[in-house]
């Protein structure tokens, strides 16, 4: 099942104005609670139970430094964010094995050629930035109003933080355009004008399992969005639309998207890709 965010906090008073549009853009109450931040985990909990109806629930906190997106429950609050210039994704890019990565091999990413690629379900973008990273144009679909604003925030952020500190990621930031659309509706629309190289697909699978072992952010993005029930609908749109290839991630015991066996896979340990090749 499918869950909103209930309201938004800021939590410093630089953050204000942002929370501020942001509340009002997503039409939720505005709590501004300046000083939050410092208090202990705790403390935080407390204070956000006493303005949310029910538990769990999904909301929103702005700080100076990141958007987050948070869960909360009884036993605590969880939270993401999406950017592109912390520690673990800079580590990424620089000690990642560039092309050698089976998702560049996937999008065919070798020797002269560089594809431009649509990522009809960006998420985070971090799939997006790593192509992005190794010189493509990339094209990021988001259809969750939440997760765009994540996604918003966290390039606008990384953005700030190149143009003081790191020209090469202004360079791959700039490879990067969002679009916050329903990715169905807009390949439908641009396609025939301006189709992509490749067509990049991630969709949500269901849960196999409640694990601690599962990862914050997927926990948040089942709680968020569910499952992309129409994903065998984007897929047939991908197919009518790329030019040279549609790539789907899959968890790698997981059937084909749509029992559609694809020209040939990609397997690694947990994932595999699968490659529809239209030329």
């Amino acid at each position: 099942m499918m869950m909103q965010p209930l309201a938004v906090f800021s939590l410093d008073e630089s953050s204000d104005a942002r929370a501020a549009a942001l509340a009002a853009a997503f039409e939720l109450p505005l709590v501004e609670a300046g000083g939050l931040a410092l208090k202990s985990s705790r403390e935080q909990h407390h204070f956000f139970r006493n303005f949310l109806e029910r538990l769990p629930a999904l909301f929103f906190i702005v700080k100076a430094e990141a958007l987050q997106l948070a869960s909360i429950d009884a036993h605590g609050v969880r939270a993401i964010s999406a950017g592109f210039h912390d520690p673990v994704i800079t580590y990424r890019r620089a000690k990642g094995g560039g092309r050698s990565e089976m998702i560049a091999k996937a999008v065919g990413l070798k020797g002269q050629n560089i594809p431009s690629i649509i990522d009809a379900t960006a998420g985070l973008g971090v799939d997006a930035f790593v192509l992005a990273s190794l010189g493509s144009r990339v094209t990021l679909l988001e259809r969750v109003p939440a997760v765009g604003a994540l996604l918003a925030d966290g390039l606008e952020q990384s953005r700030r933080f190149a143009l003081e500190n790191d020209p090469g990621l202004s360079l791959i930031l700039g490879r990067m355009h969002l679009v916050r659309s329903d990715a169905i509706e807009y390949l439908s629309r641009t396609l025939q004008a301006d189709a992509p190289d490749v067509i990049y697909l991630d969709p949500m699978f269901p849960e196999r399992r409640k694990s601690a072992a599962v990862k914050k952010e997927m926990q948040l993005f089942h709680q968020l969005i569910g499952t992309d029930m129409d994903a065998e609908q984007l897929f047939e749109s991908a197919l009518s639309g790329a030019c040279e290839r549609v790539v789907v991630k899959r968890p790698r015991t997981a059937p084909a998207l749509a029992h559609r066996s694809p020209s040939y896979s990609l397997e690694g340990k947990r994932n595999r890709y699968d490659i529809y090749l239209n030329s």
